[in-house]
């Protein structure tokens, strides 16, 4: 192939070409996704665990990607550091109260950062300040919870099983009463009973209020009423004049004061 032709050329030059374009769009992504081209300040939180977090791992604020996490290194035995790179735009929504947190993309996704929004009249978080931190549940240990539930939900199924068992056969208390077609058949007499007792028990009142012999009585008791009613409003109209003379001969008093003083 002769590589001094003009198409040989042509071609080598749109291939350095498209491979420079390429290169450049690749940088281009890259920088954006970690911020390189755009104006960012730095805040960092400590955590005990970081449960997989990792660098280059996406920071989160009220939903929206603002950041990615610069660097982790380990304080102490009990102390992990993570610095954070967030875009300078978003720094005046960001409050020094505010709290990192880890979650996750998803269920089973990559673990993000997340800032919690801090109070409305706390101050800006200011660049390079250390922020608090709400330390992540580890994945084990939601599955072992969730495994416990599951053991003592399976338990409380196999006992509630076993009720319904003994009451379809009729044992117990409720079995007997829900099986046995006598005890039904009581309940419902005495239902019926209660019933027809109450009935009878109010026309038996009715009557005795009617009866020549205690029309008497219930009259007097209706009057004892009466009278006590009487009495109480007697007592509140009373209470409401006296209060109305006390308030006339305080006004009286303080109209005299006011005269006096002039």
């Amino acid at each position: 192939m002769d590589t001094h032709t003009p198409k040989f050329k042509i071609r080598l030059g749109l291939f350095i070409i498209t491979g420079f374009a390429l290169f450049a769009i690749a940088i281009f992504f890259i920088g954006k996704q970690d911020n390189l081209f755009d104006p960012v300040f730095k805040i960092r939180t400590n955590f005990y665990n970081v449960s997989g977090l990792m660098v280059g791992n996406n920071i989160r604020f009220s939903g929206i990607n603002v950041g990615t996490v610069d660097d982790i290194k380990i304080i102490n035995d009990s102390t992990v550091q993570v610095d954070m790179l967030i875009r300078k735009n978003v720094q005046q929504f960001i409050k020094a109260d505010s709290e990192a947190a880890i979650g996750s993309e998803g269920i089973i996704g990559d673990r993000i950062l997340v800032i919690t929004q801090g109070s409305i009249d706390a101050p800006t978080v200011k660049n390079g300040q250390r922020i608090e931190s709400v330390e992540p549940i580890e994945t084990d240990a939601i599955m072992e919870s969730l495994s416990t539930t599951a053991a003592n939900a399976e338990i409380i199924s196999h006992q509630m099983a076993n009720v319904m068992v003994d009451i379809n056969n009729g044992k117990g208390t409720l079995g007997r009463l829900i099986r046995d077609t006598d005890i039904a058949d009581n309940l419902s007499s005495t239902m019926a009973n209660l019933k027809a007792s109450s009935k009878g028990l109010d026309e038996n009142m009715q009557a005795a209020q009617n009866s020549i012999l205690l029309k008497g009585f219930f009259n007097k008791k209706e009057k004892a009423a009466a009278k006590k009613l009487k009495a109480e409003k007697k007592a509140a109209e009373k209470k409401a004049a006296d209060e109305l003379k006390a308030a006339e001969k305080n006004a009286k008093a303080a109209e005299k004061e006011a005269k006096k003083n002039e």
